[in-house]
């Protein structure tokens, strides 16, 4: 067993410490503000817990995406720049340059745990939003983190819940979940991100893992918050499964 540490930044940034390796998700380090994008205009309406020199120096960056700003803002990319690696899809990669890397799904690569040992980093599906859905919103992924002697930790990106996701449960039985949640909105009347009922099916999909939801505060097209998962969780029986963090607060979990 190996205890990790994890602290909530804001929206889809969390840091994750394991093996004395410190991994960021999705920087978006910006104070509130509006983003304006071809088909909407996205609305940050909370700054982020702790500031990029709050948060220290980051070993690596697992960035779902580059390509919308409540996953990689304008302070996030100042961060990325100075990053050793960034983690990223390959269409990402080429945009970003750098030390940005690109994984092909299922690709897997090896960060070096200064404690010792290989923390494998294994990229997954991800489809954010609807089917159909890829030619706009472009590639998305998520990450399985596999410790030495340790069950894996599934990072799930920007998606939703569909045959990709349960694909990484069947290849990855997780012990902890980082679930980006939120049900967020843009396009129409549809979710580009999981609601409480994909959180739930996630929930069910990896049998005995902690969930810790992230992505669903301080941006104005989230539709969904940590109420509403807290409620749906233990209306089922499963709320003890459900792992809330208080933002800018470290939580050392098991996996």
């Amino acid at each position: 067993m190996t205890t990790l540490t994890l602290t909530l930044i804001g929206g889809p940034t969390a840091l994750i410490e394991v093996g004395g390796l410190r991994l960021l998700t999705d920087p978006t380090l910006d104070p509130p503000g509006d983003y304006r994008l071809p088909h909407a205009t996205l609305r940050k309406t909370g700054g982020p817990a702790l500031s990029a020199d709050q948060i220290g120096p980051v070993d690596a960056v697992l960035l779902s995406h580059d390509q919308h700003a409540d996953n990689l803002d304008h302070a996030g990319r100042a961060l990325i720049a100075r990053v050793p690696r960034v983690l990223t899809t390959v269409a990402g990669a080429k945009r970003l340059g750098g030390t940005a890397q690109g994984l092909r799904l299922w690709e897997e690569t090896a960060l070096r745990m200064p404690e010792g040992g290989m923390l494998r980093v294994t990229a997954t599906p991800a489809r954010h939003g609807p089917a159909g859905i890829e030619p706009l919103s472009g590639d998305v992924i998520g990450f399985v983190l596999a410790p030495p002697d340790a069950r894996p930790i599934y990072v799930s990106g920007d998606t939703v819940w569909y045959d990709g996701v349960a694909e990484v449960a069947r290849r990855f039985p997780a012990s902890l979940v980082l679930l980006f949640a939120g049900a967020a909105q843009t396009r129409g009347p549809f979710n580009l991100t999981m609601n409480v009922n994909d959180a739930i099916e996630t929930a069910h999909a990896f049998a005995d893992a902690t969930i810790v939801p992230v992505h669903y505060d301080g941006w104005a097209h989230f539709t969904q918050g940590r109420g509403d998962l807290a409620k749906s969780f233990a209306a089922l029986g499963i709320g003890a499964r459900l792992r809330l963090l208080e933002p800018g607060v470290a939580a050392r979990i098991d996996v």
